[in-house]
C-alpha cells in the first residue's frame, strides 16, 4: 500500500524535523538535550516513577532508561530514592534544580514547536492532526 508507506515517511520526517529543531534550541538556550527533557517530563508527570515505568512510557529498554537516569542524576536534576513498596527498585524524583530547569525547558520547547507548527498549520489543523495521531496510536481491537 503505497499511501501507507508515504504516510510513514512523512510522519518520520516531520517528527525528525520537529525533534531536531526543539533539541537544537533546548541545547542552545538551556544546555539540555531533548532526550533528557523527555525523561524529566515523564518523571514530573507522575506521583511516583520507577525506571521500568519510565522505559515503558518512552518506549525504550529498562537498561537504556537507567543509563539516561544516570546522566540526569549526574547533572543534579534527578535523584533515586528507596522504594518503600519494593526494595529492588528506586523511585525517581526531580531535584528542585531539575524541576526549575524543566519549567524553563517546557517554555523553550513550546515556543519552538509553536513557531514551527503555526507557520505551517492553523489551530484547527493542529487540533485535528493531534486527534488523528492519537487515534492512530490507539490499540487495535479484534472486532
Amino acid at each position: 500500500m503505497a499511501d501507507a508507506r508515504r504516510l510513514l515517511r512523512e510522519l518520520e520526517r516531520a517528527s525528525a524535523q520537529l525533534a531536531a529543531a526543539a533539541d537544537l534550541r533546548l541545547r542552545r538556550e538551556a544546555g539540555l538535550p531533548l532526550v533528557l527533557f523527555e525523561l524529566m517530563s515523564v518523571i514530573a508527570s507522575r506521583d511516583t516513577c520507577r525506571v521500568y515505568e519510565l522505559a515503558a512510557e518512552l518506549g525504550i529498554s529498562s537498561g537504556g532508561a537507567s543509563k539516561l537516569v544516570d546522566r540526569l542524576e549526574a547533572r543534579g536534576h534527578c535523584r533515586r530514592h528507596p522504594n518503600p513498596g519494593d526494595r529492588r527498585s528506586s523511585l525517581l524524583k526531580l531535584t528542585p534544580a531539575g524541576a526549575a530547569l524543566l519549567v524553563t525547558a517546557q517554555r523553550i520547547v513550546d515556543a519552538e514547536l509553536g513557531d514551527m507548527l503555526r507557520a505551517r498549520l492553523s489551530r484547527t489543523e493542529i487540533t485535528q492532526l493531534t486527534a488523528l495521531l492519537h487515534a492512530l496510536r490507539a490499540p487495535m481491537t479484534d472486532d
